[in-house]
């Protein structure tokens, strides 16, 4: 993997001239008291580092002459890794991590300007550390008081953002590898989730369950709260509580995943507590199936991004109106979103380091992203028949057999160079197949 680090930070160095990149760790977040959360670094950080711990700077100098490369890490102590674990140390940043040159975090006031001073400008994403962002501002302010003296110097701070983003969002062979180990494991435990659910238990004995063989088979946990949601606990759209007993002739929406070494999956499957859907369950489940492979139909090199939400915002928009939930002209519909009550949301989003990943689906008005070859995103349509939604004149009152029902399916697709690869396929969503 060290390898593949090296090759991103040269990817990223080879963009941005003489200017220095500045990237802060993530830090540690207190959950209550003097108790934290496990640690979680910054997408940002890993991805070019690899590196796992806490309160570090990496700075990247492409015209440094030797340290083009370099971390400001906490230094051993014994005594602080007895009580909070192994610290990777200064030598070990070297070492095991690649860097040119290696610091203790401590030296960082001292040590930062000579790498900032020759540069012509300073790369990095203000607003994530309040504390931070004025250290580098100083830094920066102090190099331009001087700046009518030396004629060198960085002028500007700009966004590492755009570039790095962008790198991020085409996927390479290693990380696609671990993307779909991720698919894999979630695929596992939602088969699992759908053998084991059953009228009567509880919707957090599900999410036991799933986030057991999560655990189990390697992952390092959920990737997001995952969402177990009964009856019309599926119609709210981030529900966490999952501490509802399940009924016989009600849906169960799963949206779980997990991460494996920092990448994501992210599935989603609606199937009946107890083994069949009723008549009306069927029709629009089936109707947000056919949404769905639509629009992943859609996942194709050199397609528009946008088009994938377009596909399955018609085929909803044309059942509804055909259900008699909506009525009225088609494009009419759309082109005022009247299906937004019943869905309210996008149909995906990119996945990769985090669930929401980054990168841009617009650059600026009527120019969406383009779909390329080593792009993950997922396509979730969905259906949610919201209780007590009001009537209006495109919306009659809504028969009481639909009131309730809420439907997402979710798959995990990446684009090739000849269409797409459907990397949580193993998880069945055909009515005869999650039926039982």
């Amino acid at each position: 993997m060290q390898t593949e680090y090296q090759q991103r930070r040269e990817a990223l160095m080879s963009k941005i001239g003489h200017g220095v990149a500045i990237f802060r760790s993530a830090p540690m977040a207190v959950m209550h008291n003097d108790v934290e959360y496990n640690f979680r670094q910054d997408s940002d950080f890993f991805y070019l580092t690899g590196f796992n711990e806490a309160q570090a700077v990496a700075v990247l100098s492409p015209h440094h002459p030797e340290h083009r490369f370099v971390l400001f890490v906490l230094p051993k102590d014994r005594e602080q890794e007895i009580w909070s674990g192994y610290r990777c140390g200064v030598e070990a940043a070297k070492e095991i991590y690649g860097a040119d040159e290696a610091y203790s975090i401590a030296e960082l006031d001292e040590k930062l300007p000579q790498y900032l001073e020759k540069s012509d400008r300073i790369y990095y994403h203000l607003g994530r550390d309040r504390a931070f962002n004025e250290k580098i501002l100083n830094h920066w302010q102090s190099l331009m008081r001087t700046y009518p003296k030396r004629g060198t110097g960085p002028i500007a701070i700009e966004d590492t953002g755009p570039i790095l983003h962008s790198m991020r969002l085409i996927k390479t062979e290693v990380e696609l590898e671990l993307m779909r180990k991720a698919a894999d494991i979630a695929v596992e435990a939602h088969n699992y989730a759908m053998k084991f659910t059953a009228p009567g238990i509880y919707e957090y004995e599900v999410q036991a369950e799933i986030e057991h063989i999560f655990r189990k088979r390697g992952a390092m946990g959920p990737a997001y709260p995952s969402i177990v949601a009964s009856g019309a606990n599926a119609c709210v759209l981030h529900y966490v509580e999952n501490n509802r007993q399940m009924q016989d002739n009600e849906l169960l929406l799963i949206d779980a995943g997990c991460a494996y070494n920092y990448y994501n999956s992210d599935i989603t499957r609606t199937f009946p507590v107890g083994g069949k859907f009723t008549a009306e369950q069927k029709t629009l489940y089936e109707l947000v199936l056919e949404a769905q492979k639509q629009a992943i139909a859609q996942v194709q090199p050199g397609n528009p991004y946008n088009l994938v939400h377009d596909t399955a915002v018609r085929i909803l928009t044309e059942g509804l109106v055909e259900l008699g939930i909506l009525k009225g002209e088609i494009d009419k519909l759309i082109e005022e979103e009247k299906y937004k009550p019943f869905y309210m949301h996008r149909t995906g989003h990119w996945l990769g380091l985090d669930v929401h990943d980054v990168g841009v689906y617009q650059h600026g008005d009527d120019n969406p992203q383009i779909l390329q070859p080593g792009q993950v995103l997922t396509v979730e349509p969905g259906l949610y028949i919201v209780p007590d939604t009001k009537p209006t004149e495109d919306q009659p009152e809504i028969d009481e057999r639909w009131v309730g029902i809420g439907i997402r399916i979710e798959d995990d697709v990446l684009v090739t160079p000849t269409g797409h690869e459907v990397l949580t396929a193993g998880v069945p969503k055909e009515v005869d197949q999650v039926e039982r």
